[in-house]
C-alpha cells in the first residue's frame, strides 16, 4: 500500500482521534486536561515520529 499525502493525514488523525477518544472515555483525567494537555502533545509527537520516519524511509531507499 502506498502512502500518499491524503492516507497519511487520515492515519494520522484516526490514531490521534482514538487515543483522545479512549482518554476521555476513561474516567482518568477531566476533559480539559485531555484536551488541552494530552492532545496538543500527542499531535506534537506525532508529528516528530512522522518526520523522522519519512527520512528514515528516505534513507532506506537510496540504499546508504
Amino acid at each position: 500500500m502506498k502512502f500518499d499525502l491524503a492516507k497519511t493525514a487520515v492515519a494520522f488523525l484516526v490514531v490521534i482521534a482514538l487515543g483522545v477518544g479512549g482518554l476521555l472515555a476513561a474516567p482518568m483525567m477531566g476533559t480539559g486536561t485531555v484536551l488541552t494537555m494530552v492532545a496538543p502533545s500527542m499531535i506534537a509527537f506525532g508529528l516528530i515520529m512522522l518526520v523522522l520516519g519519512v527520512k528514515h524511509g528516505e534513507y532506506r531507499a537510496a540504499g546508504r
